[in-house]
């Protein structure tokens, strides 16, 4: 009898199980109906229970009934699209952003062995053929976010097209896609918007893995723009190693950048290590001489600095050669004077030897003298480009430096000493 019992029970519990089987099956059939009829609410109700069963979360089908209720919600407004019919472009792009994931899922899912350690991937195929020709619509939902300024979601649907070629369900098949231009550019327009939405984390991880994929030409990036970004971006999440390492890779790959270089360059300034500065800087005007003005003055003010005032005279010389207006040139130059005598006029100052000193201050005057043009002509550059008044006022006070320490050593420019004055708002001549 107890064996009875025992037996009896345990049928009761198979037939049990049995029916939450068949009820969760019944469930994905019913789904399934439901997407046939277009009740899409209907059929994401009752697929969701599917999804959260035990008894069906791992069955490829639910996933793969999930992503076809989201790719006819694209359909069906595409096909209004298509119809000149009114279509709400929402609902469309949300139905393909919806697909997506669950058609990966059912497609892992359905690579998992049988119980004979055979794949019987039954719905690879059709996802396949589904996301290919979806692919290029999701281009059209990223711009379409990125005009909303839904920058995260933006990001998502570029980068989904982005990984659809790499998925491993195209690995046989060598042509599925042409990877073109178009193709490269839009991994940009991920980075573009993950770097607006402020997601600086999902942006390094696609500046890294677009810095070691393939780079096809186009017309809205260089390669080396990737590595500007990803410097970037490691500056702005507080980095500094990863920014340094950057640039320095930067520097390596892309000799010719004006950025990396010119970077690593103020990093070493900064740092105080001047022969670092000085060999990256050597390395930068080598590899691009066309940009004297900004590189050679660098050069010059750091030759200043060490007291190799000659040296620097060469360097902004140089870069004025190129570019007579180079702005930084002709102020440092100018500095480089100004120092200069005024370097000679405190030695001059500890002197007792008369002739001495007339010998010094004549060298003083010529140096003040040499500086004054530098300075005349960027104060007209900079007010011919409605410079900041900062700017302006920088210029013109080291203008009525020269011009009071000439006066004082007998070169009359009172007259525009007075004139600098007043647009400085001065009330007197004093020093």
């Amino acid at each position: 009898m107890n064996e009875m019992r025992k037996i009896l029970f345990l049928t009761v519990v198979a037939v049990f199980s049995a029916g939450g089987i068949f009820a969760q099956k019944s469930a994905l059939k019913d789904a399934k109906r439901a997407l046939g009829r277009d009740d899409l609410n209907e059929a994401r109700t009752l697929i969701k229970q599917a999804s959260t069963n035990d008894e069906t979360a791992l069955d490829a089908e639910t996933w793969k009934i999930m992503g076809d209720i989201g790719n006819k919600a694209f359909d069906n407004e595409r096909t209004k699209t298509m119809l000149g019919q009114k279509s709400n472009d929402k609902v469309m792009y949300d139905g393909l952003l919806e697909s997506y994931k669950p058609y990966l899922k059912a497609d892992s899912l359905g690579q998992l062995p049988d119980n004979k350690g055979k794949v019987k991937n039954k719905y690879r195929k059709d996802i396949a053929g589904i996301l290919r020709a979806n692919h290029q619509f999701y281009i059209n939902g990223g711009v379409f976010y990125n005009e909303q300024k839904d920058y995260k979601k933006s990001t998502d649907f570029f980068q989904i097209y982005w990984d659809i070629p790499t998925l491993p369900m195209y690995e046989d098949q060598k042509d599925a896609f042409v990877l073109d231009s178009t193709y490269q550019t839009i991994k940009y327009y991920a980075i573009i918007t993950a770097i607006q939405a402020e997601d600086h984390k999902r942006a390094l991880a696609m500046l890294e893995r677009a810095a070691k994929e393939p780079f096809i030409e186009n017309s809205a990036y260089k390669e080396s723009d990737i590595y500007e970004l990803m410097a970037s971006e490691y500056l702005n999440i507080g980095d500094s190693v990863s920014y340094i390492k950057a640039l320095y890779d930067g520097a390596e790959k892309f000799p010719k950048s004006k950025y990396f270089v010119p970077n690593l360059v103020n990093i070493f300034i900064r740092q105080g290590d001047s022969e670092k500065a000085m060999q990256y800087l050597d390395q930068a005007i080598k590899n691009d001489p066309s940009n004297a003005c900004d590189l050679n003055s660098v050069k010059g003010a750091l030759l200043a600095e060490k007291g190799n005032y000659d040296g620097a005279e060469v360097e902004y010389n140089k870069a004025l050669a190129q570019d007579p207006n180079c702005e930084r040139a002709l102020e440092n130059l100018a500095r480089n004077y100004i120092l200069q005598a005024q370097d000679i006029k405190e030695k001059t100052a500890m002197l007792t030897n008369r002739q001495q000193q007339v010998e010094n201050d004549k060298i003083t005057v010529e140096l003040y003298q040499k500086s004054l043009p530098l300075l005349e002509k960027l104060d007209g550059l900079l007010k011919e480009r409605n410079a900041t008044d900062s700017e302006v006022n920088g210029i013109l006070l080291l203008l009525r430096n020269v011009y009071y320490n000439l006066s004082v050593m007998g070169v009359d420019k009172s007259a525009e000493l007075k004139v600098i004055e007043s647009q400085l708002n001065l009330n007197n001549g004093s020093n």
